[in-house]
């Protein structure tokens, strides 16, 4: 099982997903082995860990993005050479790639030419657009076509890798953490993000003009899908797509239809089962409890919830409770900022929930928005909402539209419309009661157990013969 990062240091949707369907398959007898990359500035780049998670043995590679150019962000031969060690040594019948983010195409590659069979699971389009597999571009407009001469003017500003004085940094630290035990690295990372904009200034004056870049970006844009299309594509047995939309994007990218199945994503039955959960009822004129929960992320849109909060009227606000829940490890400046709008509109950053906490909340929750202004899968936290009974508010895109039912089992608003948001929101606060209407229906709870079951299924389907 490989996946770009793992538990319990990492705890996006992708990364839960992998670890809950890795335990249920060794609850099912299979050996899962699971291979991930970590960024560790306190340890040296490109060197490898073993440690046990929840019982499960993960080999971990760290990758300080100690990057000599762009193609390493993607294909690097030294770490696809890693992963071709550990297959060696473990074995293995089947590699099932999660994502590979901070890794190497060459790890496919390593499997097939090992004879292995190849699931990938697609949880965003890694494969498609290389800053973060997004399909946002540095002006934060959805990339509703894939145009290469667009990527290149996206990624002229981003930044794939440590600077000359990131990596010194990063050598000192870690040889003082060996010689010592002494760990460096947060205050390190605390130090980078006050330094952020000068060295980012710092790095924009060495670069060449803007043009020249971006047309030099475009080059290696289309070097990298050529690379993809020729040299993974052809390996994987199977595409599994959690959303039907996300299946639909990458056919019309040129994935055979018969080699990519649409899956929707399991849950855990004890957690998330209709059994022993409870909505808590809100109280006769208690305010509305309104909630965000996901990473504090600009493609996440907490801004745009927190804008849409601000325009409604002050009584409208007196009447409701607006808290916004996620992990503050990263975009120091953007978490500023939505602190210092919080505070403006009267909303709460109540920070990062535990994992066993989601649930509990979830029920508690009167309205959970997913105001999310990119081509969102299958979010996680929606099927926990449609699990819990939650009401959801979610933006009218991607893998989210074909979750949520206008009426039925929630609403939907214009993405990125910070009015419209506004509008919807006002009006459920004014009649709360709409919200007591809506339906939760078993049906649309799979459990991890069944998702688990038919991925061994496929396994043995893969390996027959």
């Amino acid at each position: 099982m490989v996946s770009h990062n793992f538990p319990p240091a990492h705890t996006a949707g992708t990364e839960i997903y992998t670890a809950q369907l890795a335990r249920r398959l060794a609850d099912l007898g299979l050996e899962v082995h699971v291979f991930c990359a970590d960024k560790d500035v306190g340890r040296p780049d490109l060197s490898v860990g073993e440690r046990v998670f929840e019982g499960l043995p993960v080999t971990e590679l760290v990758n300080n993005l100690c990057y000599d150019g762009f193609a390493e962000t993607w294909d690097h031969p030294r770490i696809a050479a890693l992963f071709g060690e550990l297959l060696d040594r473990e074995r293995p019948d089947v590699c099932h790639f999660q994502h590979l983010l901070y890794l190497s195409i060459g790890c496919v590659e390593e499997a097939a030419r090992r004879g292995l069979p190849v699931v990938f699971t697609l949880h965003d389009y890694w494969l498609q657009c290389p800053r973060f597999g997004q399909r946002v571009h540095a002006d934060h407009s959805i990339c509703h076509t894939i145009d290469p001469a667009r990527c290149g003017t996206c990624l002229a500003s981003f930044k794939f890798r440590q600077t000359a004085f990131e990596r010194l940094g990063g050598r000192v630290i870690a040889g003082i953490q060996r010689t010592t035990g002494v760990d460096l690295s947060a205050a390190a990372k605390r130090a980078r993000e006050r330094l952020g904009g000068r060295e980012a200034e710092q790095a924009a004056s060495a670069e060449p003009p803007p043009a020249e870049l971006a047309a030099r970006m475009e080059t290696e844009v289309r070097l990298r899908e050529a690379a993809i299309r020729e040299r993974l594509l052809p390996q994987v047995d199977r595409f599994l797509a959690p959303s039907r939309f996300l299946r639909d994007r990458f056919v019309e990218w040129g994935v055979p239809p018969e080699r990519i199945e649409y899956v929707r994503t399991g849950l855990d039955p004890q957690t998330f089962g209709a059994a022993g959960l409870e909505r808590r009822a809100r109280a006769p004129g208690a305010p509305l409890r309104v909630a965000f929960v996901g990473t504090l992320a600009p493609h996440k849109g907490p801004d745009l919830l927190l804008e849409a909060w601000g325009r409604l009227p002050a009584e409208l606000r007196a009447r409701a409770r607006l808290e916004l829940f996620g992990p503050s490890r990263h975009y120091a400046a953007f978490r500023e900022a939505l602190a210092r709008r919080a505070r403006e509109v009267g909303a709460t950053l109540a920070g990062e929930l535990e994992r066993e906490d989601v649930p509990r909340r979830l029920c508690e929750i009167d309205l959970l928005v997913v105001p999310s202004v990119w081509y969102e899968n299958a979010p996680l936290v929606i099927h926990e909402a449609l699990a819990t009974g939650t009401p959801l508010l979610v933006a009218r895109i991607g893998g989210m539209a074909e979750l949520v039912a206008e009426g039925r089992n929630g609403f939907l608003f214009a993405v990125g419309d910070a009015a419209d948001l506004a509008d919807k929101l006002g009006g459920l606060i004014r009649e709360p009661e709409r919200l007591d209407r809506l339906e939760r229906d078993p049906a649309e709870f799979k459990s991890a157990d069944d998702d688990a079951r038919a991925v061994a299924a496929l396994y043995r389907e893969l390996t027959a013969g």
